[in-house]
């Protein structure tokens, strides 16, 4: 299978969105005080940089959209099957396991939200259990975005592409 050398895959919202979930993300883990005004509006920026992401899923550009790249049980036997076989991604976005883990990704940043807005109801305030899941769930984000960014680099190296690159430009330049 013959590949072009450079195919443009994601826009402008597709890029802003990734990159400031990141920021919003790397705020609330490490710079900002937990509990804080700050920390709670952050989170919620983050959980509506997802809900756009999500409506632009629906009705975004072609690679942005759900219908390119959801990951299906077919789509996800072909796919390692592929890389077992040392083939070329066919897959111009994101991969199956690559939108796998995007979707892990945005419902942990989704369910972050509504844990910590549980925390500051009158009902649920101080509410060590759902302290407790806030925090497992930020623990899980942490790994899951670690696990992200190294299989970026690692799929990247093996498919001889700069994903992180890509992520900048939208455009996949291949060796």
């Amino acid at each position: 299978m013959q590949r072009p050398a450079a195919v443009y895959v994601w826009d402008p919202f597709v890029r802003v969105f990734h990159w400031s979930l990141v920021t919003c993300v790397v705020l609330n883990l490490w710079v900002l005080e937990e509990g804080e005004t700050a920390h709670r509006w952050v989170g919620y920026a983050a959980a509506a940089w997802v809900g756009l992401r999500l409506l632009w899923g629906l009705v975004g550009s072609r690679h942005a959209r759900f219908a390119d790249w959801w990951p299906t049980p077919a789509r996800l036997r072909a796919h390692a099957r592929a890389v077992l076989a040392g083939e070329p991604d066919a897959n111009p976005g994101h991969n199956p396991f690559g939108a796998l883990m995007m979707l892990a990704l945005m419902a942990l940043v989704l369910a972050l939200g509504l844990t910590g807005w549980l925390m500051q109801t009158d009902a649920l305030f101080g509410e060590e259990w759902l302290e407790d899941l806030h925090e497992a769930l930020a623990n899980a984000l942490l790994v899951a975005a670690a696990v992200h960014a190294a299989a970026a680099l690692v799929m990247g190296r093996l498919q001889r592409v700069s994903l992180v690159r890509a992520m900048f430009t939208g455009v996949k330049r291949f060796e």
